[in-house]
C-alpha cells in the first residue's frame, strides 16, 4: 500500500443510519477515493447532536435496525480493504437503533448483588453477540470512568459506580463478555470522564487532581485493564495540567498522556482510539481543517474516530509523520482486523432477537439489582391498609397506567383519604439535563406528600435523580428500580407484595 492508503486506515468516521441518499453516496465516495479504514455508525444527525443542541435524546424513525444492516452491506461493496464496523452502544444496539435488545445502564450493573462480575460479563457476551448477527465488529464500550462527581452532566448513568475498585473490575468484566462474543471493545474515557463537570460535547472539562490522586482513582480501572490485556483503549477530550506540565491540553490531543503515560509508564501495549474529534472540547482547538486529525495521531492515537476532515487530515499525517511511525500504526491496524474477522466479510441478512432469553436475562439481573435503599418495607401492613381503604397510589411521568400499577394489584383509595401512599416515579430522563426531565412543581408535590403522609417511594430510573425527591428520611421506605423495564417493574411490584 502507499502511505495515503496505510493512514487512511486509521479513520473511522461518522455514517448515519437515517440520512439522505446524496450523503451515503458522499460515504461511498469517501470509501472510494480516500480508502478509510472504518465507519463509527449513529442513528441520525439529529440525534448524533442532540448533545450539543440539548434536542430530544430519542428520535423516533422506522426501519433503523433494517436500515443499517443494508448500509453495511452497501459500504462494505465498495470498499477494497474490508471496514471495521463500530457502533457506541454502551447499553446495546439499543442505544442507537430502536426495537433491539436493551441491557441495563452501567450504574444498575453496578447495584448488582452477589454474583456480579459474572453477570456484567454475561451483560457484555449477549450484547456483544447482537452487534456481531449485525455486521459490527466493535463497540465503544465499556465506560471506566469513577462517577465521584454526582453533578457530572455527560458520565453518570454511563459509569458503574464510584467506587474504584467495583468500576474497575465491571469495566474489565464487560470488557470479557464482548470479547467472549467475538468482538472489539474499549475502555473509555482515559485518563477518567467521572470527576468533571462539564460536558466535553461542549467544552473541554479540567480535572484538577494530583498524579497520586489519578493513579489511586481515575487511573486505577485503566490500569486493572491494561494489567489484564486489554487491547483497546479510548482517550477523552479532558484536560489533567498535573500530567501535562501544568497545560490545559485535551488528553485526546497530549503526546504526555497518550504516548509517554498509558503507553509508556502504564505499559498499554494495545490500540488508542480518539473521542470523537468533531466534539467541541477539541474541535474548535484548531481552525485549518486536517490539523486535528495530525494532532491526534502524533499525540498517540492509532484510530481516529467521527473526523470531520477525513482527506485534509490524511494530506497532514502524510506530510509530516514518519513511514515508521505510520507503518507501525497501519500494522496494529490490519492486525486488529484480522483478529476480529473484519478481513473476510460475508453480505449481512437482517438477524432476528431470542426475545424471550433476553426477558429471562432481564428478570434474572432484575432480581439481582432492585433493591430497599432506605427504611423498610411490611406488605402485611400494605395489604391491612388496603383492605381497609386506606391505603393510597400515585404515579408521576407517565402518560399512561404503568405496568407496575396493574401489578401491585392492591384496592387503593383517593390520596387525600389515605393513611399511607406508594408514590411511583418513574423518572422522564437519563441525563441530568432539567433535573432528569422533571418539572419542579411535580417534584414539590412529590416532597410535599412525603411530609404530610407515610409514603413508600418507587423509582424508576437513574439513582442520581433521587436528589431531586428531597430527603430519603422524609420517605417511609424507598425502593430503587433503576429501570423501567418491564421485567424490572414486575421485581419492584413483587418486593412490594412481600413475594
Amino acid at each position: 500500500m502507499k502511505k495515503n492508503q496505510k493512514i487512511a486506515q486509521l479513520f473511522s468516521p461518522a455514517a448515519f443510519i437515517h440520512d439522505t441518499e446524496e450523503n451515503y453516496q458522499a460515504v461511498e465516495t469517501l470509501i472510494r477515493e480516500q480508502e478509510i479504514g472504518g465507519l463509527t455508525f449513529f442513528h441520525s444527525r439529529h440525534s448524533a447532536a442532540a448533545n450539543f443542541e440539548k434536542r430530544a435524546e430519542v428520535l423516533d424513525v422506522s426501519g433503523t435496525f433494517e436500515k443499517l444492516i443494508g448500509l453495511i452491506n452497501r459500504y462494505q461493496k465498495v470498499s477494497t480493504v474490508p471496514l471495521l464496523i463500530s457502533i457506541d452502544g454502551e447499553y446495546g444496539l439499543a442505544m442507537r437503533i430502536e426495537n433491539t435488545p436493551q441491557y441495563p445502564f452501567a450504574i444498575t450493573l453496578g447495584a448488582l448483588k452477589g454474583n456480579a462480575e459474572s453477570q456484567v460479563e454475561e451483560v457484555g457476551y449477549r450484547m456483544g453477540l447482537d452487534m456481531k448477527r449485525s455486521g459490527i465488529h466493535l463497540n465503544l464500550a465499556p465506560c471506566a470512568d469513577v462517577n465521584t462527581n454526582p453533578d457530572n452532566p455527560v458520565i453518570g448513568y454511563r459509569s458503574f459506580g464510584k467506587d474504584t475498585q467495583k468500576v474497575a473490575h465491571l469495566a474489565f468484566a464487560a470488557y470479557s463478555g464482548m470479547k467472549k462474543a467475538g468482538i472489539g471493545a474499549c475502555l473509555k474515557h482515559f485518563p477518567g470522564h467521572g470527576d468533571t463537570a462539564t460536558d466535553s460535547h461542549l467544552g473541554l472539562p479540567i480535572l484538577h487532581k494530583t498524579k497520586a490522586e489519578l493513579q489511586g482513582e481515575e487511573l486505577l480501572p485503566f490500569q486493572y485493564g491494561i494489567d489484564r490485556g486489554v487491547e483497546l483503549i479510548m482517550v477523552g477530550h479532558l484536560a489533567v495540567p498535573a500530567l501535562t506540565e501544568g497545560k490545559n491540553i485535551p488528553a485526546s490531543i497530549s503526546r504526555e498522556l497518550i504516548t509517554d503515560l498509558l503507553k509508556g509508564e502504564m505499559g498499554f501495549k494495545g490500540l488508542v482510539i480518539s473521542d470523537a474529534l468533531n466534539m467541541k472540547a477539541v474541535a474548535n482547538l484548531f481552525p485549518e481543517p486536517g490539523e486535528l486529525e495530525w494532532q491526534a495521531f502524533h499525540a498517540g492515537n492509532d484510530l481516529l474516530c467521527f473526523s470531520d476532515h477525513v482527506y485534509e487530515g490524511i494530506a497532514k499525517i502524510a506530510q509530516l509523520a514518519s513511514d515508521s511511525a505510520i507503518d507501525t500504526v497501519f500494522e496494529k491496524v490490519m492486525d486488529l482486523k484480522k483478529r476480529l474477522g473484519v478481513l473476510e466479510p460475508k453480505p449481512i441478512e437482517v438477524p432476528t432477537f431470542d426475545w424471550e432469553s433476553h426477558s429471562q436475562l432481564q428478570k434474572d439481573l432484575a432480581e439481582n439489582y432492585v433493591s430497599v435503599i432506605s427504611g423498610e418495607i411490611s406488605s402485611e401492613a400494605l395489604q391491612a391498609l388496603a383492605k381497609a381503604g386506606k391505603l393510597g397510589y400515585q404515579e408521576f411521568f407517565t402518560a399512561s397506567p404503568s405496568h407496575f400499577s396493574r401489578l401491585v394489584n392492591l384496592p387503593f383509595s383517593p390520596i387525600e383519604q389515605a393513611e399511607k401512599v406508594i408514590l411511583a416515579v418513574f423518572v422522564p430522563s437519563h441525563k441530568p439535563l432539567n433535573q432528569f426531565g422533571m418539572e419542579q412543581t411535580v417534584l414539590d408535590q412529590i416532597q410535599t406528600l412525603a411530609k404530610t403522609k407515610p409514603c413508600i417511594l418507587m423509582h424508576f430510573g437513574n439513582p442520581l435523580a433521587l436528589k431531586h425527591l428531597g430527603e430519603l428520611a422524609d420517605f417511609e421506605a424507598v425502593v430503587c428500580a433503576y429501570q423501567g423495564f418491564v421485567e424490572t417493574q414486575v421485581h419492584a411490584a413483587a418486593v412490594l407484595n412481600g413475594k
